[in-house]
């Protein structure tokens, strides 16, 4: 029990910390950590990583940050599709699960360590004037305008976040922060507490679909779920106080060797 609410903290204080993304580690945390399998995992996952989000979304909320329609809209098409990664995660090997996540940790760690170019960009609230994207803020209004391309794009990004997030039991931060900073002219601010609010329901969606099949969440998951929650909020009270790259970096670092263990367990 202690040693599932020190992994769901600290679980929680990345996720804190690094906004959107570090959820990913919620699965290694059980698998690795307490010896858990893939399938058992993802669910626990889920709720630990959507209960923590949910804390960032409501604070995002309250200081207007969410693009709540485009959250909704995401999590509408992930609803649709996380079943289908719930089937195929029953389907698929347990090594073949691992290697799958091992690889998109690799992934999400060789992001987190390229520079990013900075560019000028819009604030939250409109100025939608620094090149065309596929999703723009309307400079009256500060809000998006919802063309048909605009729709179809975070449609296409609910559909891919859903099946991924019922596979391998993750948010789904990772894929919507760097699709939301390269098709929008949203503010990194901005699309962090959106991404916050599209992982909370996409993870209760994927949850609730688990249950429905038969997963049950003992004690241990109970203890990893609320310390991560606790994990969050101290996490978000020190994101200020730590620089950006530092985190990046640190987490990357993490991720690799998280990564290459799961990989060597898979071999074995």
């Amino acid at each position: 029990m202690l040693l599932a609410s020190f992994f769901g903290v600290v679980m929680g204080l990345v996720l804190g910390l690094t906004g959107a993304g570090g959820g990913i580690l919620a699965v290694p945390a059980l698998v690795l950590g307490l010896g858990w399998s893939m399938t058992a995992a993802a669910p626990v996952a889920l709720f630990a990583v959507g209960s923590a989000a949910a804390v960032g979304a409501i604070d995002g909320l309250r200081h207007g940050l969410v693009r709540y329609r485009a959250a909704l809209l995401i999590a509408a098409l992930g609803a649709v599709f996380s079943p289908v990664g719930i089937y195929f995660a029953h389907q698929l090997p347990e090594k073949v699960l691992m290697i799958l996540f091992s690889l998109l940790m690799v992934m999400v760690a060789g992001r987190m360590l390229r520079r990013e170019r900075k560019d000028e960009g819009p604030s939250d609230h409109g100025h939608a004037n620094w090149g065309q994207k596929n999703c723009m803020l309307d400079q009256q209004t500060g809000r998006f305008s919802w063309t048909a391309k605009c729709t179809a794009t975070l449609a296409a990004l609910g559909a891919v976040t859903g099946v991924v997030s019922g596979l391998l039991g993750v948010g789904g931060g990772f894929l919507i922060v760097p699709a939301f900073k390269q098709l929008t002219d949203v503010q990194m601010r901005g699309i962090i507490a959106t991404s916050l609010m599209v992982i909370s329901l996409i993870s209760a969606i994927g949850v609730i679909g688990a249950l429905h099949a038969g997963v049950r969440i003992d004690g241990l998951g109970v203890a990893f779920i609320a310390s991560s929650i606790v994990g969050m909020i101290i996490g978000r009270k020190l994101c200020a106080r730590v620089p950006a790259r530092s985190l990046q970096v640190g987490f990357a670092s993490v991720c690799l060797v998280v990564a290459g263990y799961m990989l060597l367990n898979a071999a074995l």
